[in-house]
């Protein structure tokens, strides 16, 4: 069975695909000397702790990971800042009109972050959560009733569905080599990104660390791996 993990309210991250293996690591940087080994030992882990604490990471690279990410779109332009060594095919509102409740709604609303002025912190007063809440499912709704009206009066598809909001769940095919996954868990599950990627990072990182449980390790205890 496909690994699959659900994330946020609607969300998920799938394994699709992957190539290769710490083994595959590890011959990557031994063919320099004309070796090839048929199993990791002791000595390997070592050689894979050396590569990444010393960025010889072009063995990383002889990698790759393909999942199926369905995201709100929000969370996708913060992902797709992740080029290098990243691949993405999305799915198109020119080709599909999208379905109705298809977007992400807050299990509870944040406060503006004070010191980090592009954050959140804690929670809005329990008063003001209703009518948040109500405001927000409003908005919402009544963006994708006027995307289905528009779409009933002839409108095409590429045009209508610029009034859709950033909430709304997209899915995409991402492919990317064991260094830029690392790269982007790193980054994304940090404390200062925003909660819900966040949840993105968590779930691509338990699906990727019993694949490259050496590799991976090495590197993000690496500050550039």
């Amino acid at each position: 069975m496909t690994p699959e993990i659900t994330v946020l309210d609607r969300g998920f991250v799938k394994l699709i695909d992957h190539m290769g293996s710490d083994l595959s690591v590890v011959n990557a940087a031994r063919v320099s000397f004309g070796k090839r080994k048929e199993a990791l030992d002791e000595g390997d882990a070592k050689l894979i702790r050396y590569l990444s604490e010393h960025e010889h990471t072009s063995p990383f690279r002889h990698t790759a990971l393909t999942f199926h990410v369905k995201a709100p779109i929000f969370v996708f332009r913060q992902w797709m800042k992740h080029r290098i060594a990243s691949e993405f095919n999305e799915i198109s509102g020119r080709y599909v009109e999208f379905a109705e409740d298809e977007f992400f709604v807050p299990g509870l609303f944040r406060r503006q972050a004070t010191v980090n002025k592009q954050g959140s912190e804690g929670e809005i007063d329990e008063a003001h959560h209703a009518p948040a809440r109500t405001a927000y499912l409003e908005a919402c709704r009544t963006s994708v009733a006027r995307y289905k009206e528009l779409i009933a009066l002839g409108v095409c598809r590429e045009q209508a569905r610029c009034i859709l909001p950033l909430g709304l769940y997209s899915e995409v095919y991402w492919t990317v080599s064991l260094q830029a996954v690392a790269h982007f868990i790193r980054l994304r599950a940090d404390s200062h990104a925003q909660w819900e990627i966040q949840q993105y990072a968590a779930a691509v990182r338990t699906l990727v660390e019993p694949l490259f449980p050496m590799s991976l390790k090495a590197l993000l205890a690496s500050p550039k791996g």
